[in-house]
């Protein structure tokens, strides 16, 4: 749903903020791919993690940056399945000193979710409606 939202956004409202001190859509969809990189390269996976552009600015590089960072948290699932998914390892200091990779990884999807519900207003304070709320 994330990716169909950032693919939404034209390029140039990729700059777009809603106000001064907020940031730039761009700069929010490249938040998710960072903080998602992060925690999955924290589960500890023997897969390589991908390089992404910290400081990209287009719509280009944002989407694929969200791509790549999908891809590696399919690889990292495939790489644990079940049983790895449920050890726990040190965690992000906000989740406490130990949780368990699926735990994790629920955090992520709910970032994810919590951060696509931001970018819904983005896109219809720019008079778009988000591919997920539109009628057939």
């Amino acid at each position: 749903m994330l990716y169909g939202l950032a693919r939404a956004m034209p390029e140039d409202k990729y700059g777009f903020k809603p106000t001064p001190s907020e940031q730039s859509f761009g700069e929010r969809v490249l938040h998710v791919a960072q903080v998602n990189l992060s925690l999955l390269q924290g589960l500890g996976a023997k897969t390589p993690a991908p390089a992404i552009d910290d400081k990209a600015t287009s719509k280009a590089e944002a989407m694929a940056a969200l791509q790549k960072v999908g891809d590696y948290g399919v690889a990292v699932i495939k790489e644990f399945g079940d049983q790895g998914l449920a050890t726990r390892v040190a965690s992000p200091l906000f989740m406490g000193p130990l949780s368990s990779r699926q735990r994790m990884l629920y955090f992520l999807m709910t970032h994810s979710q919590d951060t696509y519900g931001q970018l819904v207003v983005y896109l219809r304070l720019n008079g778009i409606t988000p591919p997920a709320s539109r009628q057939p």
